[in-house]
C-alpha cells in the first residue's frame, strides 16, 4: 500500500499501528478459527468485553489464553454498563488485572437497539480520561456528540454505521463523513457492518480504521472473510487517498470529440490541431 499512497503512520494514544483493520473476538466457533481470522485480518488491535474475562485468573481465560503469545493491543470493552460509574469501574478492573490503559467505552442505552447511551458515555469518557486513560468511545453518528467526545479527550471515536450486530451496513454516510470532516482525531467506525463492502465504504469516506467482530465470526468461513476484510478496508484507503470523481447528473464520453484518449494532453500540448 505505502508504494501507492506513501507511508502514513497511524497513531492512536501514542501508539503507532501498521493495521487499520481493528478486530472483535466474540462469537467465533473455536479458539483455533479465532487464531486463524487474526492472522489473516492483520490485526494489531483486538477487543473483547472484560465480562468475559476472567480477571483474576486471566491466563486461564478462553480469550486471553489464546492470544498471549501474540503482540497485539488489547481493547478492552466495557460492554454490559449502563451507567459511566460501571463503565469507570470496569476500565479500572481492567488496567489493575493488567490489560492496559487502552478502553473502548460501551455503555448501552435500551436493551433492544444497544444503542449508546450518550450523555453517560460523554462522562465515562470525561472520567476516564483524568483517570489516564486511553478512551475510546462507542457512540451514535451524531456529529455534535462525536465533536464533544473529541474534546472531552478521546484519543479516537468509535461511531456506529448501524446498530451493532444487525449487518445493516452505512445507514448515514452523510453523517460519517461530517464527522470524520470535523475530526481532529482518528474516526473508527463501529457496529453495523455486515460485509467487506460496508468497510471499504466507510474507508473511502476518510475513517482511520473499521472494527468488525460479528460479520467475520459468523460468516461461513471466518478466515477467509478476516482476509477479505482487510484487504476492502485497504482498498478503501486508497481510494479514499486517490480521490474519487464527483458524481453527476447526466452521462458523458470517457474521450473527447476529437477522440482522443488523453484530452488534458492533447489540450496542454497543442496536439490534434490543425496548424
Amino acid at each position: 500500500m505505502d508504494r501507492y499512497v506513501g507511508a502514513e503512520p497511524f497513531v492512536i494514544g501514542g501508539k503507532q499501528l501498521t493495521s487499520r483493520f481493528f478486530l472483535g473476538t466474540g462469537r467465533f466457533p473455536s479458539p483455533a478459527v479465532l487464531q486463524g481470522a487474526i492472522d489473516a485480518s492483520g490485526t494489531d488491535v483486538i477487543t473483547f468485553a472484560v465480562r468475559r474475562v476472567n480477571l483474576e485468573y486471566a491466563e486461564d481465560d478462553s480469550i486471553l489464553q489464546h492470544v498471549s503469545e501474540r503482540t497485539l493491543t488489547y481493547l478492552p470493552n466495557t460492554s454490559g454498563a449502563r451507567t459511566a460509574e460501571e463503565a469507570v469501574r470496569i476500565a479500572k478492573l481492567a488496567r489493575a488485572a493488567g490489560l492496559g490503559d487502552w478502553i473502548k467505552v460501551e455503555i448501552s442505552g435500551s436493551p433492544i437497539t444497544l444503542l449508546p447511551d450518550p450523555f453517560e458515555t460523554l462522562k465515562a469518557t470525561e472520567q476516564l480520561v483524568k483517570e489516564g486513560f486511553v478512551v475510546l468511545p462507542y457512540t451514535s453518528d451524531d456529529p455534535i456528540l462525536c465533536k464533544r467526545l473529541e474534546e472531552a479527550g478521546a484519543s479516537a471515536v468509535m461511531p456506529g454505521a448501524s446498530p451493532i450486530g444487525t449487518g445493516l451496513g452505512l445507514l448515514n454516510p452523510y453523517n460519517l463523513s461530517l464527522i470524520i470532516a470535523d475530526a481532529k482525531v482518528p474516526i473508527i467506525v463501529d457496529a453495523g457492518i455486515g460485509s467487506p463492502k460496508d468497510a471499504a465504504e466507510a474507508m473511502e469516506l476518510g475513517a482511520a480504521a473499521v472494527l468488525a467482530n460479528t460479520p467475520i465470526a459468523k460468516a461461513k468461513n471466518p478466515i477467509v472473510m478476516a482476509r477479505a476484510f482487510a484487504l476492502a478496508i485497504e482498498a478503501g484507503r486508497m481510494a479514499h487517498k486517490a480521490g474519487r470523481i464527483p458524481k453527476k447528473k447526466y452521462a458523458s464520453a470517457s474521450s473527447d470529440e476529437a477522440g482522443s484518449l488523453f484530452p488534458e494532453f492533447a489540450r496542454s500540448s497543442g496536439a490534434g490541431g490543425n496548424g
